[in-house]
């Protein structure tokens, strides 16, 4: 096989998958993003039915630009719902989103979105399992090029730089030339993070990062949560309370479909009723 047919099979392949990093369009542009309240995500009175369920219900939620917030809650409770909409996935019945105060989020389709600086990882890492783990940040890079620049393209020293950082971040830097595949279920995940991170979102939605993760790789997945704090604002939703523990500095509670509480994690362990709905304890 010649490198031009190869180069057109990878291609082939990276059109084919559910999540395309977008490495055809324009970059995120997330300087229109005006966070002049120091509120980079507006959900407004949110409502979401499918077949007579409420999934959301009069749901209103802001996030703080910079800020690292877990979401936690039943199952049912609408968290996956909510980052749906968030993303452009769900359109809901009623209610705003705003990105900013200028990007109407429900105006724009799912890739848009994406474009406009909100990335999301999905509960299962989806990665190029054929591909480096340097080669998977670099097709996630991006870049405004064509199919025919993208055949023979190489990275600038600006963008291999960048690529050199995130690999350092995600811990990741002794495997670059590892195939992904052959990585564990945790390096995956960072991996995954990773390749958000080259698009540089300015809202990281991360859902249950360390499920299926050994004690040393959910210590791992904290440190790397926590770090990306402040120059990212991130969601994250997680089932796991040790974990939300170690990394929450504000938590929500969702409980059919609504806000229930939010506060710090110990405020909302202790009210009377989270402890009810959530942990299944009566006064």
């Amino acid at each position: 096989m010649n490198t031009l047919t190869k180069s057109l099979d990878d291609f082939r392949e990276l059109m084919r998958r559910d999540q395309v990093f977008d490495i055809v369009n324009r970059p995120a542009d997330t300087t229109t993003v005006d966070t002049t309240h120091g509120i980079v995500l507006y959900l407004e009175g949110i409502t979401k039915s499918f077949d007579g369920f409420k999934a959301l219900d009069d749901l209103t939620l802001y996030i703080h630009d910079g800020e690292l917030r877990c979401i936690i809650g039943p199952n049912g409770a609408g968290k996956t719902t909510l980052m749906d909409v968030i993303t452009g996935k769900t359109r809901p019945d009623t209610g705003s989103a705003w990105f900013g105060s200028r990007i109407d989020l429900l105006r724009l389709k799912e890739h848009e979105v994406a474009q406009r600086g909100i990335g999301r990882k999905f509960q299962k890492p989806t990665v190029y399992e054929n591909h480096t783990v340097f080669e998977n940040l670099e097709l996630a890079m991006h870049t405004d090029r064509g199919l025919l620049k993208s055949i023979g393209w190489r990275l600038t020293g600006e963008q291999l730089d960048r690529v050199h950082e995130v690999l350092e971040l995600i811990g990741l830097t002794s495997r670059r030339d590892t195939q992904a595949g052959l990585l564990s279920h945790g390096q995956k995940q960072w991996l995954e993070i990773g390749s958000l991170l080259m698009q540089n979102p300015r809202l990281l939605l991360v859902d249950e990062p360390v499920a299926g993760l050994s004690g040393q790789e959910t210590e791992a997945t904290a440190e790397l949560l926590t770090g990306l704090a402040g120059k990212h604002s991130v969601v994250v939703v997680e089932h796991d309370m040790d974990f939300v523990r170690s990394i929450a500095r504000e938590v929500t509670v969702l409980h059919q479909g609504s806000v229930l509480a939010e506060g710090t994690m110990d405020k909302v362990q202790n009210d009377p009723k989270v402890r009810e709905v959530y942990l299944g304890e009566e006064e």
